[in-house]
């Protein structure tokens, strides 16, 4: 591989990760040179250090003439900033002549109840026909649940719920599977995707090591925190029925039903693809977590 990459959103959770890896790797990236994207000089002061042939660019990926001076005379582009940005970015790249496409979006395109997941596939649909159309080579990158830091905005309220709650509310007992991903692995697999000749123009799911249901998420957390698992079940249209009530009672303000169809809603993707191609190997839930429940109670022990 060679010629200009340009990276978004490594300044970002995943982000650090994926540069990381491409440290690791550098001697493969040495007919390559980045020009990375950040939003300030300081969010970007770790990339100005790297060993890697990077440019930083300082802007906004919302600024289109930004992005085409950043695009043009690149060969690849790497976005990770996320989905909703992508129907903004991607044509510019496709503009600037950019020929070679990976974009981080998501695999809540696969939920039945997901109201988003309408707009998840048109976004998605779109991409594909701009790229298809300008003959660009399109890879979409699908997280499941990310989790790996007190910001996940996922694992880390179970983690505050069970140190809490001396008895751990649940649906249907909680027995649905996720698959959740740690962002180290997502980093490291945006890296080894874009350094894979077989990865162009496919598509992968960036899944956990395996299945594991919400029940033994919540028993393995328990654990490292020290405590043991309560819960309390509470049957599935209980809590279907409480959260119409409560978007009624509201005047439509306050929507919980969703949240509480997804709760009973399998989320478990397997990732093949990416271990065939280019070798995703993903750690397992209790090795992923114990991390995150340490910087918790660190967090917590300061106050």
């Amino acid at each position: 591989m060679q010629g200009i990459v340009v990276l978004t959103g490594v300044t970002g959770k995943s982000g650090q990760y994926a540069i990381e890896r491409l440290i690791e790797r550098k001697e493969e990236c040495r007919n390559l040179r980045f020009r990375a994207i950040a939003r300030s000089k300081e969010k970007a002061a770790f990339l100005e250090k790297s060993v890697l042939p990077l440019d930083v660019c300082v802007g906004d990926v919302d600024d289109d003439a930004f992005l085409l001076s950043v695009f043009t005379g690149a060969d690849t582009l790497l976005h990770i900033v996320g989905i909703h940005t992508s129907l903004h970015v991607i044509p510019l790249a496709i503009q600037a002549g950019i020929k070679r496409i990976f974009t981080v979006h998501t695999t809540g395109i696969y939920s039945k109840y997901k109201s988003a997941s309408a707009e998840y596939n048109q976004i998605d649909a779109e991409i594909s026909r701009l790229c298809a159309e300008a003959n660009v080579s399109l890879s979409i990158l699908r997280p499941t649940m990310i989790y790996g830091g007190l910001d996940d905005e996922n694992v880390v309220k179970f983690i505050g719920m069970m140190d809490r709650l001396p008895v751990m509310p649940v649906v249907s007992g909680a027995r649905f599977v996720l698959q959740p991903v740690h962002r180290r692995d997502l980093g490291r697999a945006y890296a080894d995707a874009l350094l894979c000749e077989a990865s162009a123009g496919k598509n992968y799911v960036l899944s956990g090591a395996e299945p594991i249901t919400l029940r033994d998420m919540l028993r393995v957390i328990a654990g490292y925190l020290g405590k043991q698992a309560r819960f309390v079940s509470v049957p599935y249209w209980i809590a279907i029925c409480g959260a119409w009530a409560l978007y009624l009672v509201s005047l439509t303000k306050i929507d919980y039903r969703e949240k509480v169809q997804r709760l009973v809603e399998p989320r478990a993707y397997p990732h093949d693809e990416a271990t065939l191609d280019f070798g995703y190997t993903p750690m397992g839930f209790a090795e992923g977590v114990k991390g995150e429940v340490e910087a918790y109670l660190e967090k917590k022990r300061k106050g």
